[in-house]
């Protein structure tokens, strides 16, 4: 049984146990000419569903941790001589990975990482029968401890309460975690890029050539890490960006809230969002074919010299791409206002403009920012928009017809190439990550500044 099936499986069983637990409940209360029951039938079912289905659920998502290690250690132990093999382990190790994950490779092995590989494909074969087993075996014993212990008087509804609470609070947990793993890690690399590179030269240099010498002789190397052209791309980028989307996204939020018919608002708004859901792929594809060309022709017409990967074709696009986002949140903050505001100024004798200028929107203005501030941040993470039409040139200028890069962008190129990953041009991805989550910090303490300022007028 492939892993796949199992888990549907143990949730169908789980779904049926909650069915069963509730009708249980109900038929043994008639039996028993109990009053009621000290929960509500949903909470018994819920209960029931927990205690089956939750520990054959953990057993399978602890193995598929630990299976790929677990297996290719017994297949390690299987290798004559593993101890003369120490040195080479790891290039072992990624050799039986790429024979058992690529047909190609496996007919290119030798024929010891070939029988590895097909050891492996034994080894996974026989966990997996095993793991089924088992999973149902636990799902039999935990269903027989139901049938034992949930009766009438158990206090479900705390149970299952505390249940998920735990839940929530693990999950929140492991958010923090990774949150902090994450800019640990960044700072490690970081700090080791900036013993190489000093900080002011990284934060004010105005030449970005990462490329390192890995030869002596090697010339065309300079190693500059002068980061202020990709910041200033990145800016201007998302500055055009936001100029497209910031507008259009929030007037039709309004017209979408406050003016528009249901027929028309109901139509219009799936159709908006759409755009959402369009790859960013497409969108560079439609940059880079339609949308630069077209500028460069107009330039032409009128005597500008307009690169065929510019700023301004990716900042356009990008900003086509971030309406559904302002406009969403827009609409649902508007929409959320009390409609008493709204009464309130009509009926002093306000038009519709004056109380949506007036009232409603600086009511709204928390949610807007938080949702132009959401923009914001997708224009600046952004990547293959960039890289369709913008270019990877780092140029440092502010004229938008010229081809420009960002951070992101140069994040993805350090990190794909053969330089070894402890050299300063790959570590310099990490300090570029670090900048970048400064820049996102700052954000947010001015979005929570004029938030809780005119929280505390509207509230």
């Amino acid at each position: 049984m492939s892993p796949l099936v199992l888990i549907f499986l143990l949730l169908a069983l789980s779904s049926a146990a909650y069915f069963f637990s509730q009708r249980r409940m109900l038929r043994q209360t008639r039996n028993a000419n109990v009053a009621r029951l000290n929960s509500l039938p949903e909470h018994f079912g819920t209960l029931g569903a927990i205690w089956a289905g939750a520990p054959a659920l953990l057993v399978y998502f602890v193995w598929l941790i630990f299976e790929g290690d677990i297996l290719m250690a017994q297949v390690l132990a299987m290798l004559p001589d593993p101890e003369s093999m120490a040195a080479t382990r790891e290039l072992l190790i990624g050799d039986i990975r790429n024979a058992i994950n690529n047909p190609m490779s496996y007919q290119m092995a030798s024929e010891e990482v070939r029988m590895a590989a097909d050891r492996y494909h034994e080894l996974s074969q026989t966990a997996t029968l095993a793991l089924t087993a088992t999973c149902l075996s636990v799902f039999a014993i935990c269903s027989a401890l139901v049938l034992k212990f949930l009766t009438p008087r158990v206090r479900a509804r705390v149970r299952v309460e505390k249940i998920i609470r735990g839940f929530l609070l693990l999950c929140s947990t492991l958010a923090i975690f990774t949150t902090v793993g994450i800019v640990l890690s960044v700072l490690f690399e970081a700090s080791r890029f900036f013993q190489a590179v000093s900080v002011t030269e990284f934060l004010f240099g105005l030449e970005w050539s990462p490329q390192m010498a890995i030869r002596e002789d090697q010339v065309g190397s300079s190693g500059a890490f002068g980061a202020v052209p990709l910041f200033a791309g990145t800016l201007l980028i998302s500055f055009i960006a936001m100029l497209v989307a910031a507008p259009i996204g929030l007037m039709s939020a309004i017209y979408l809230s406050e003016y528009a018919p249901a027929k028309v608002r109901t139509a219009v708004k799936p159709m908006l969002e759409i755009l959402a859901g369009v790859p960013t792929v497409v969108y560079g594809f439609f940059a880079a074919i339609t949308v630069g060309p077209a500028l460069r022709g107009f330039g032409q017409s009128v005597g500008l010299d307009v690169a065929s990967e510019s700023a301004l074709a990716a900042g356009f696009v990008m900003g086509v791409m971030i309406i559904p986002f302002v406009s969403s949140i827009s609409d649902d903050v508007i929409t959320a206002v009390p409609q008493a505001m709204r009464d309130g100024s009509l009926g002093m004798g306000a038009t519709n403009s004056e109380t949506m200028r007036r009232v409603i929107l600086p009511a709204a203005l928390p949610g807007i920012i938080g949702g132009l501030l959401l923009a914001i941040s997708r224009a600046i993470g952004e990547t293959m928009i960039v890289v369709m039409a913008a270019g990877l040139s780092a140029n440092l200028t502010a004229n938008p017809l010229e081809a420009v890069t960002t951070v992101t962008v140069q994040i993805v190129t350090l990190l794909v190439g053969d330089q070894e990953f402890d050299s300063p041009k790959t570590l310099a991805a990490f300090a570029l990550g670090l900048a970048l989550f400064f820049i996102t910090l700052v954000l947010n303490f001015i979005a929570l500044y004029v938030v809780r300022k005119y929280r505390e007028q509207y509230e």
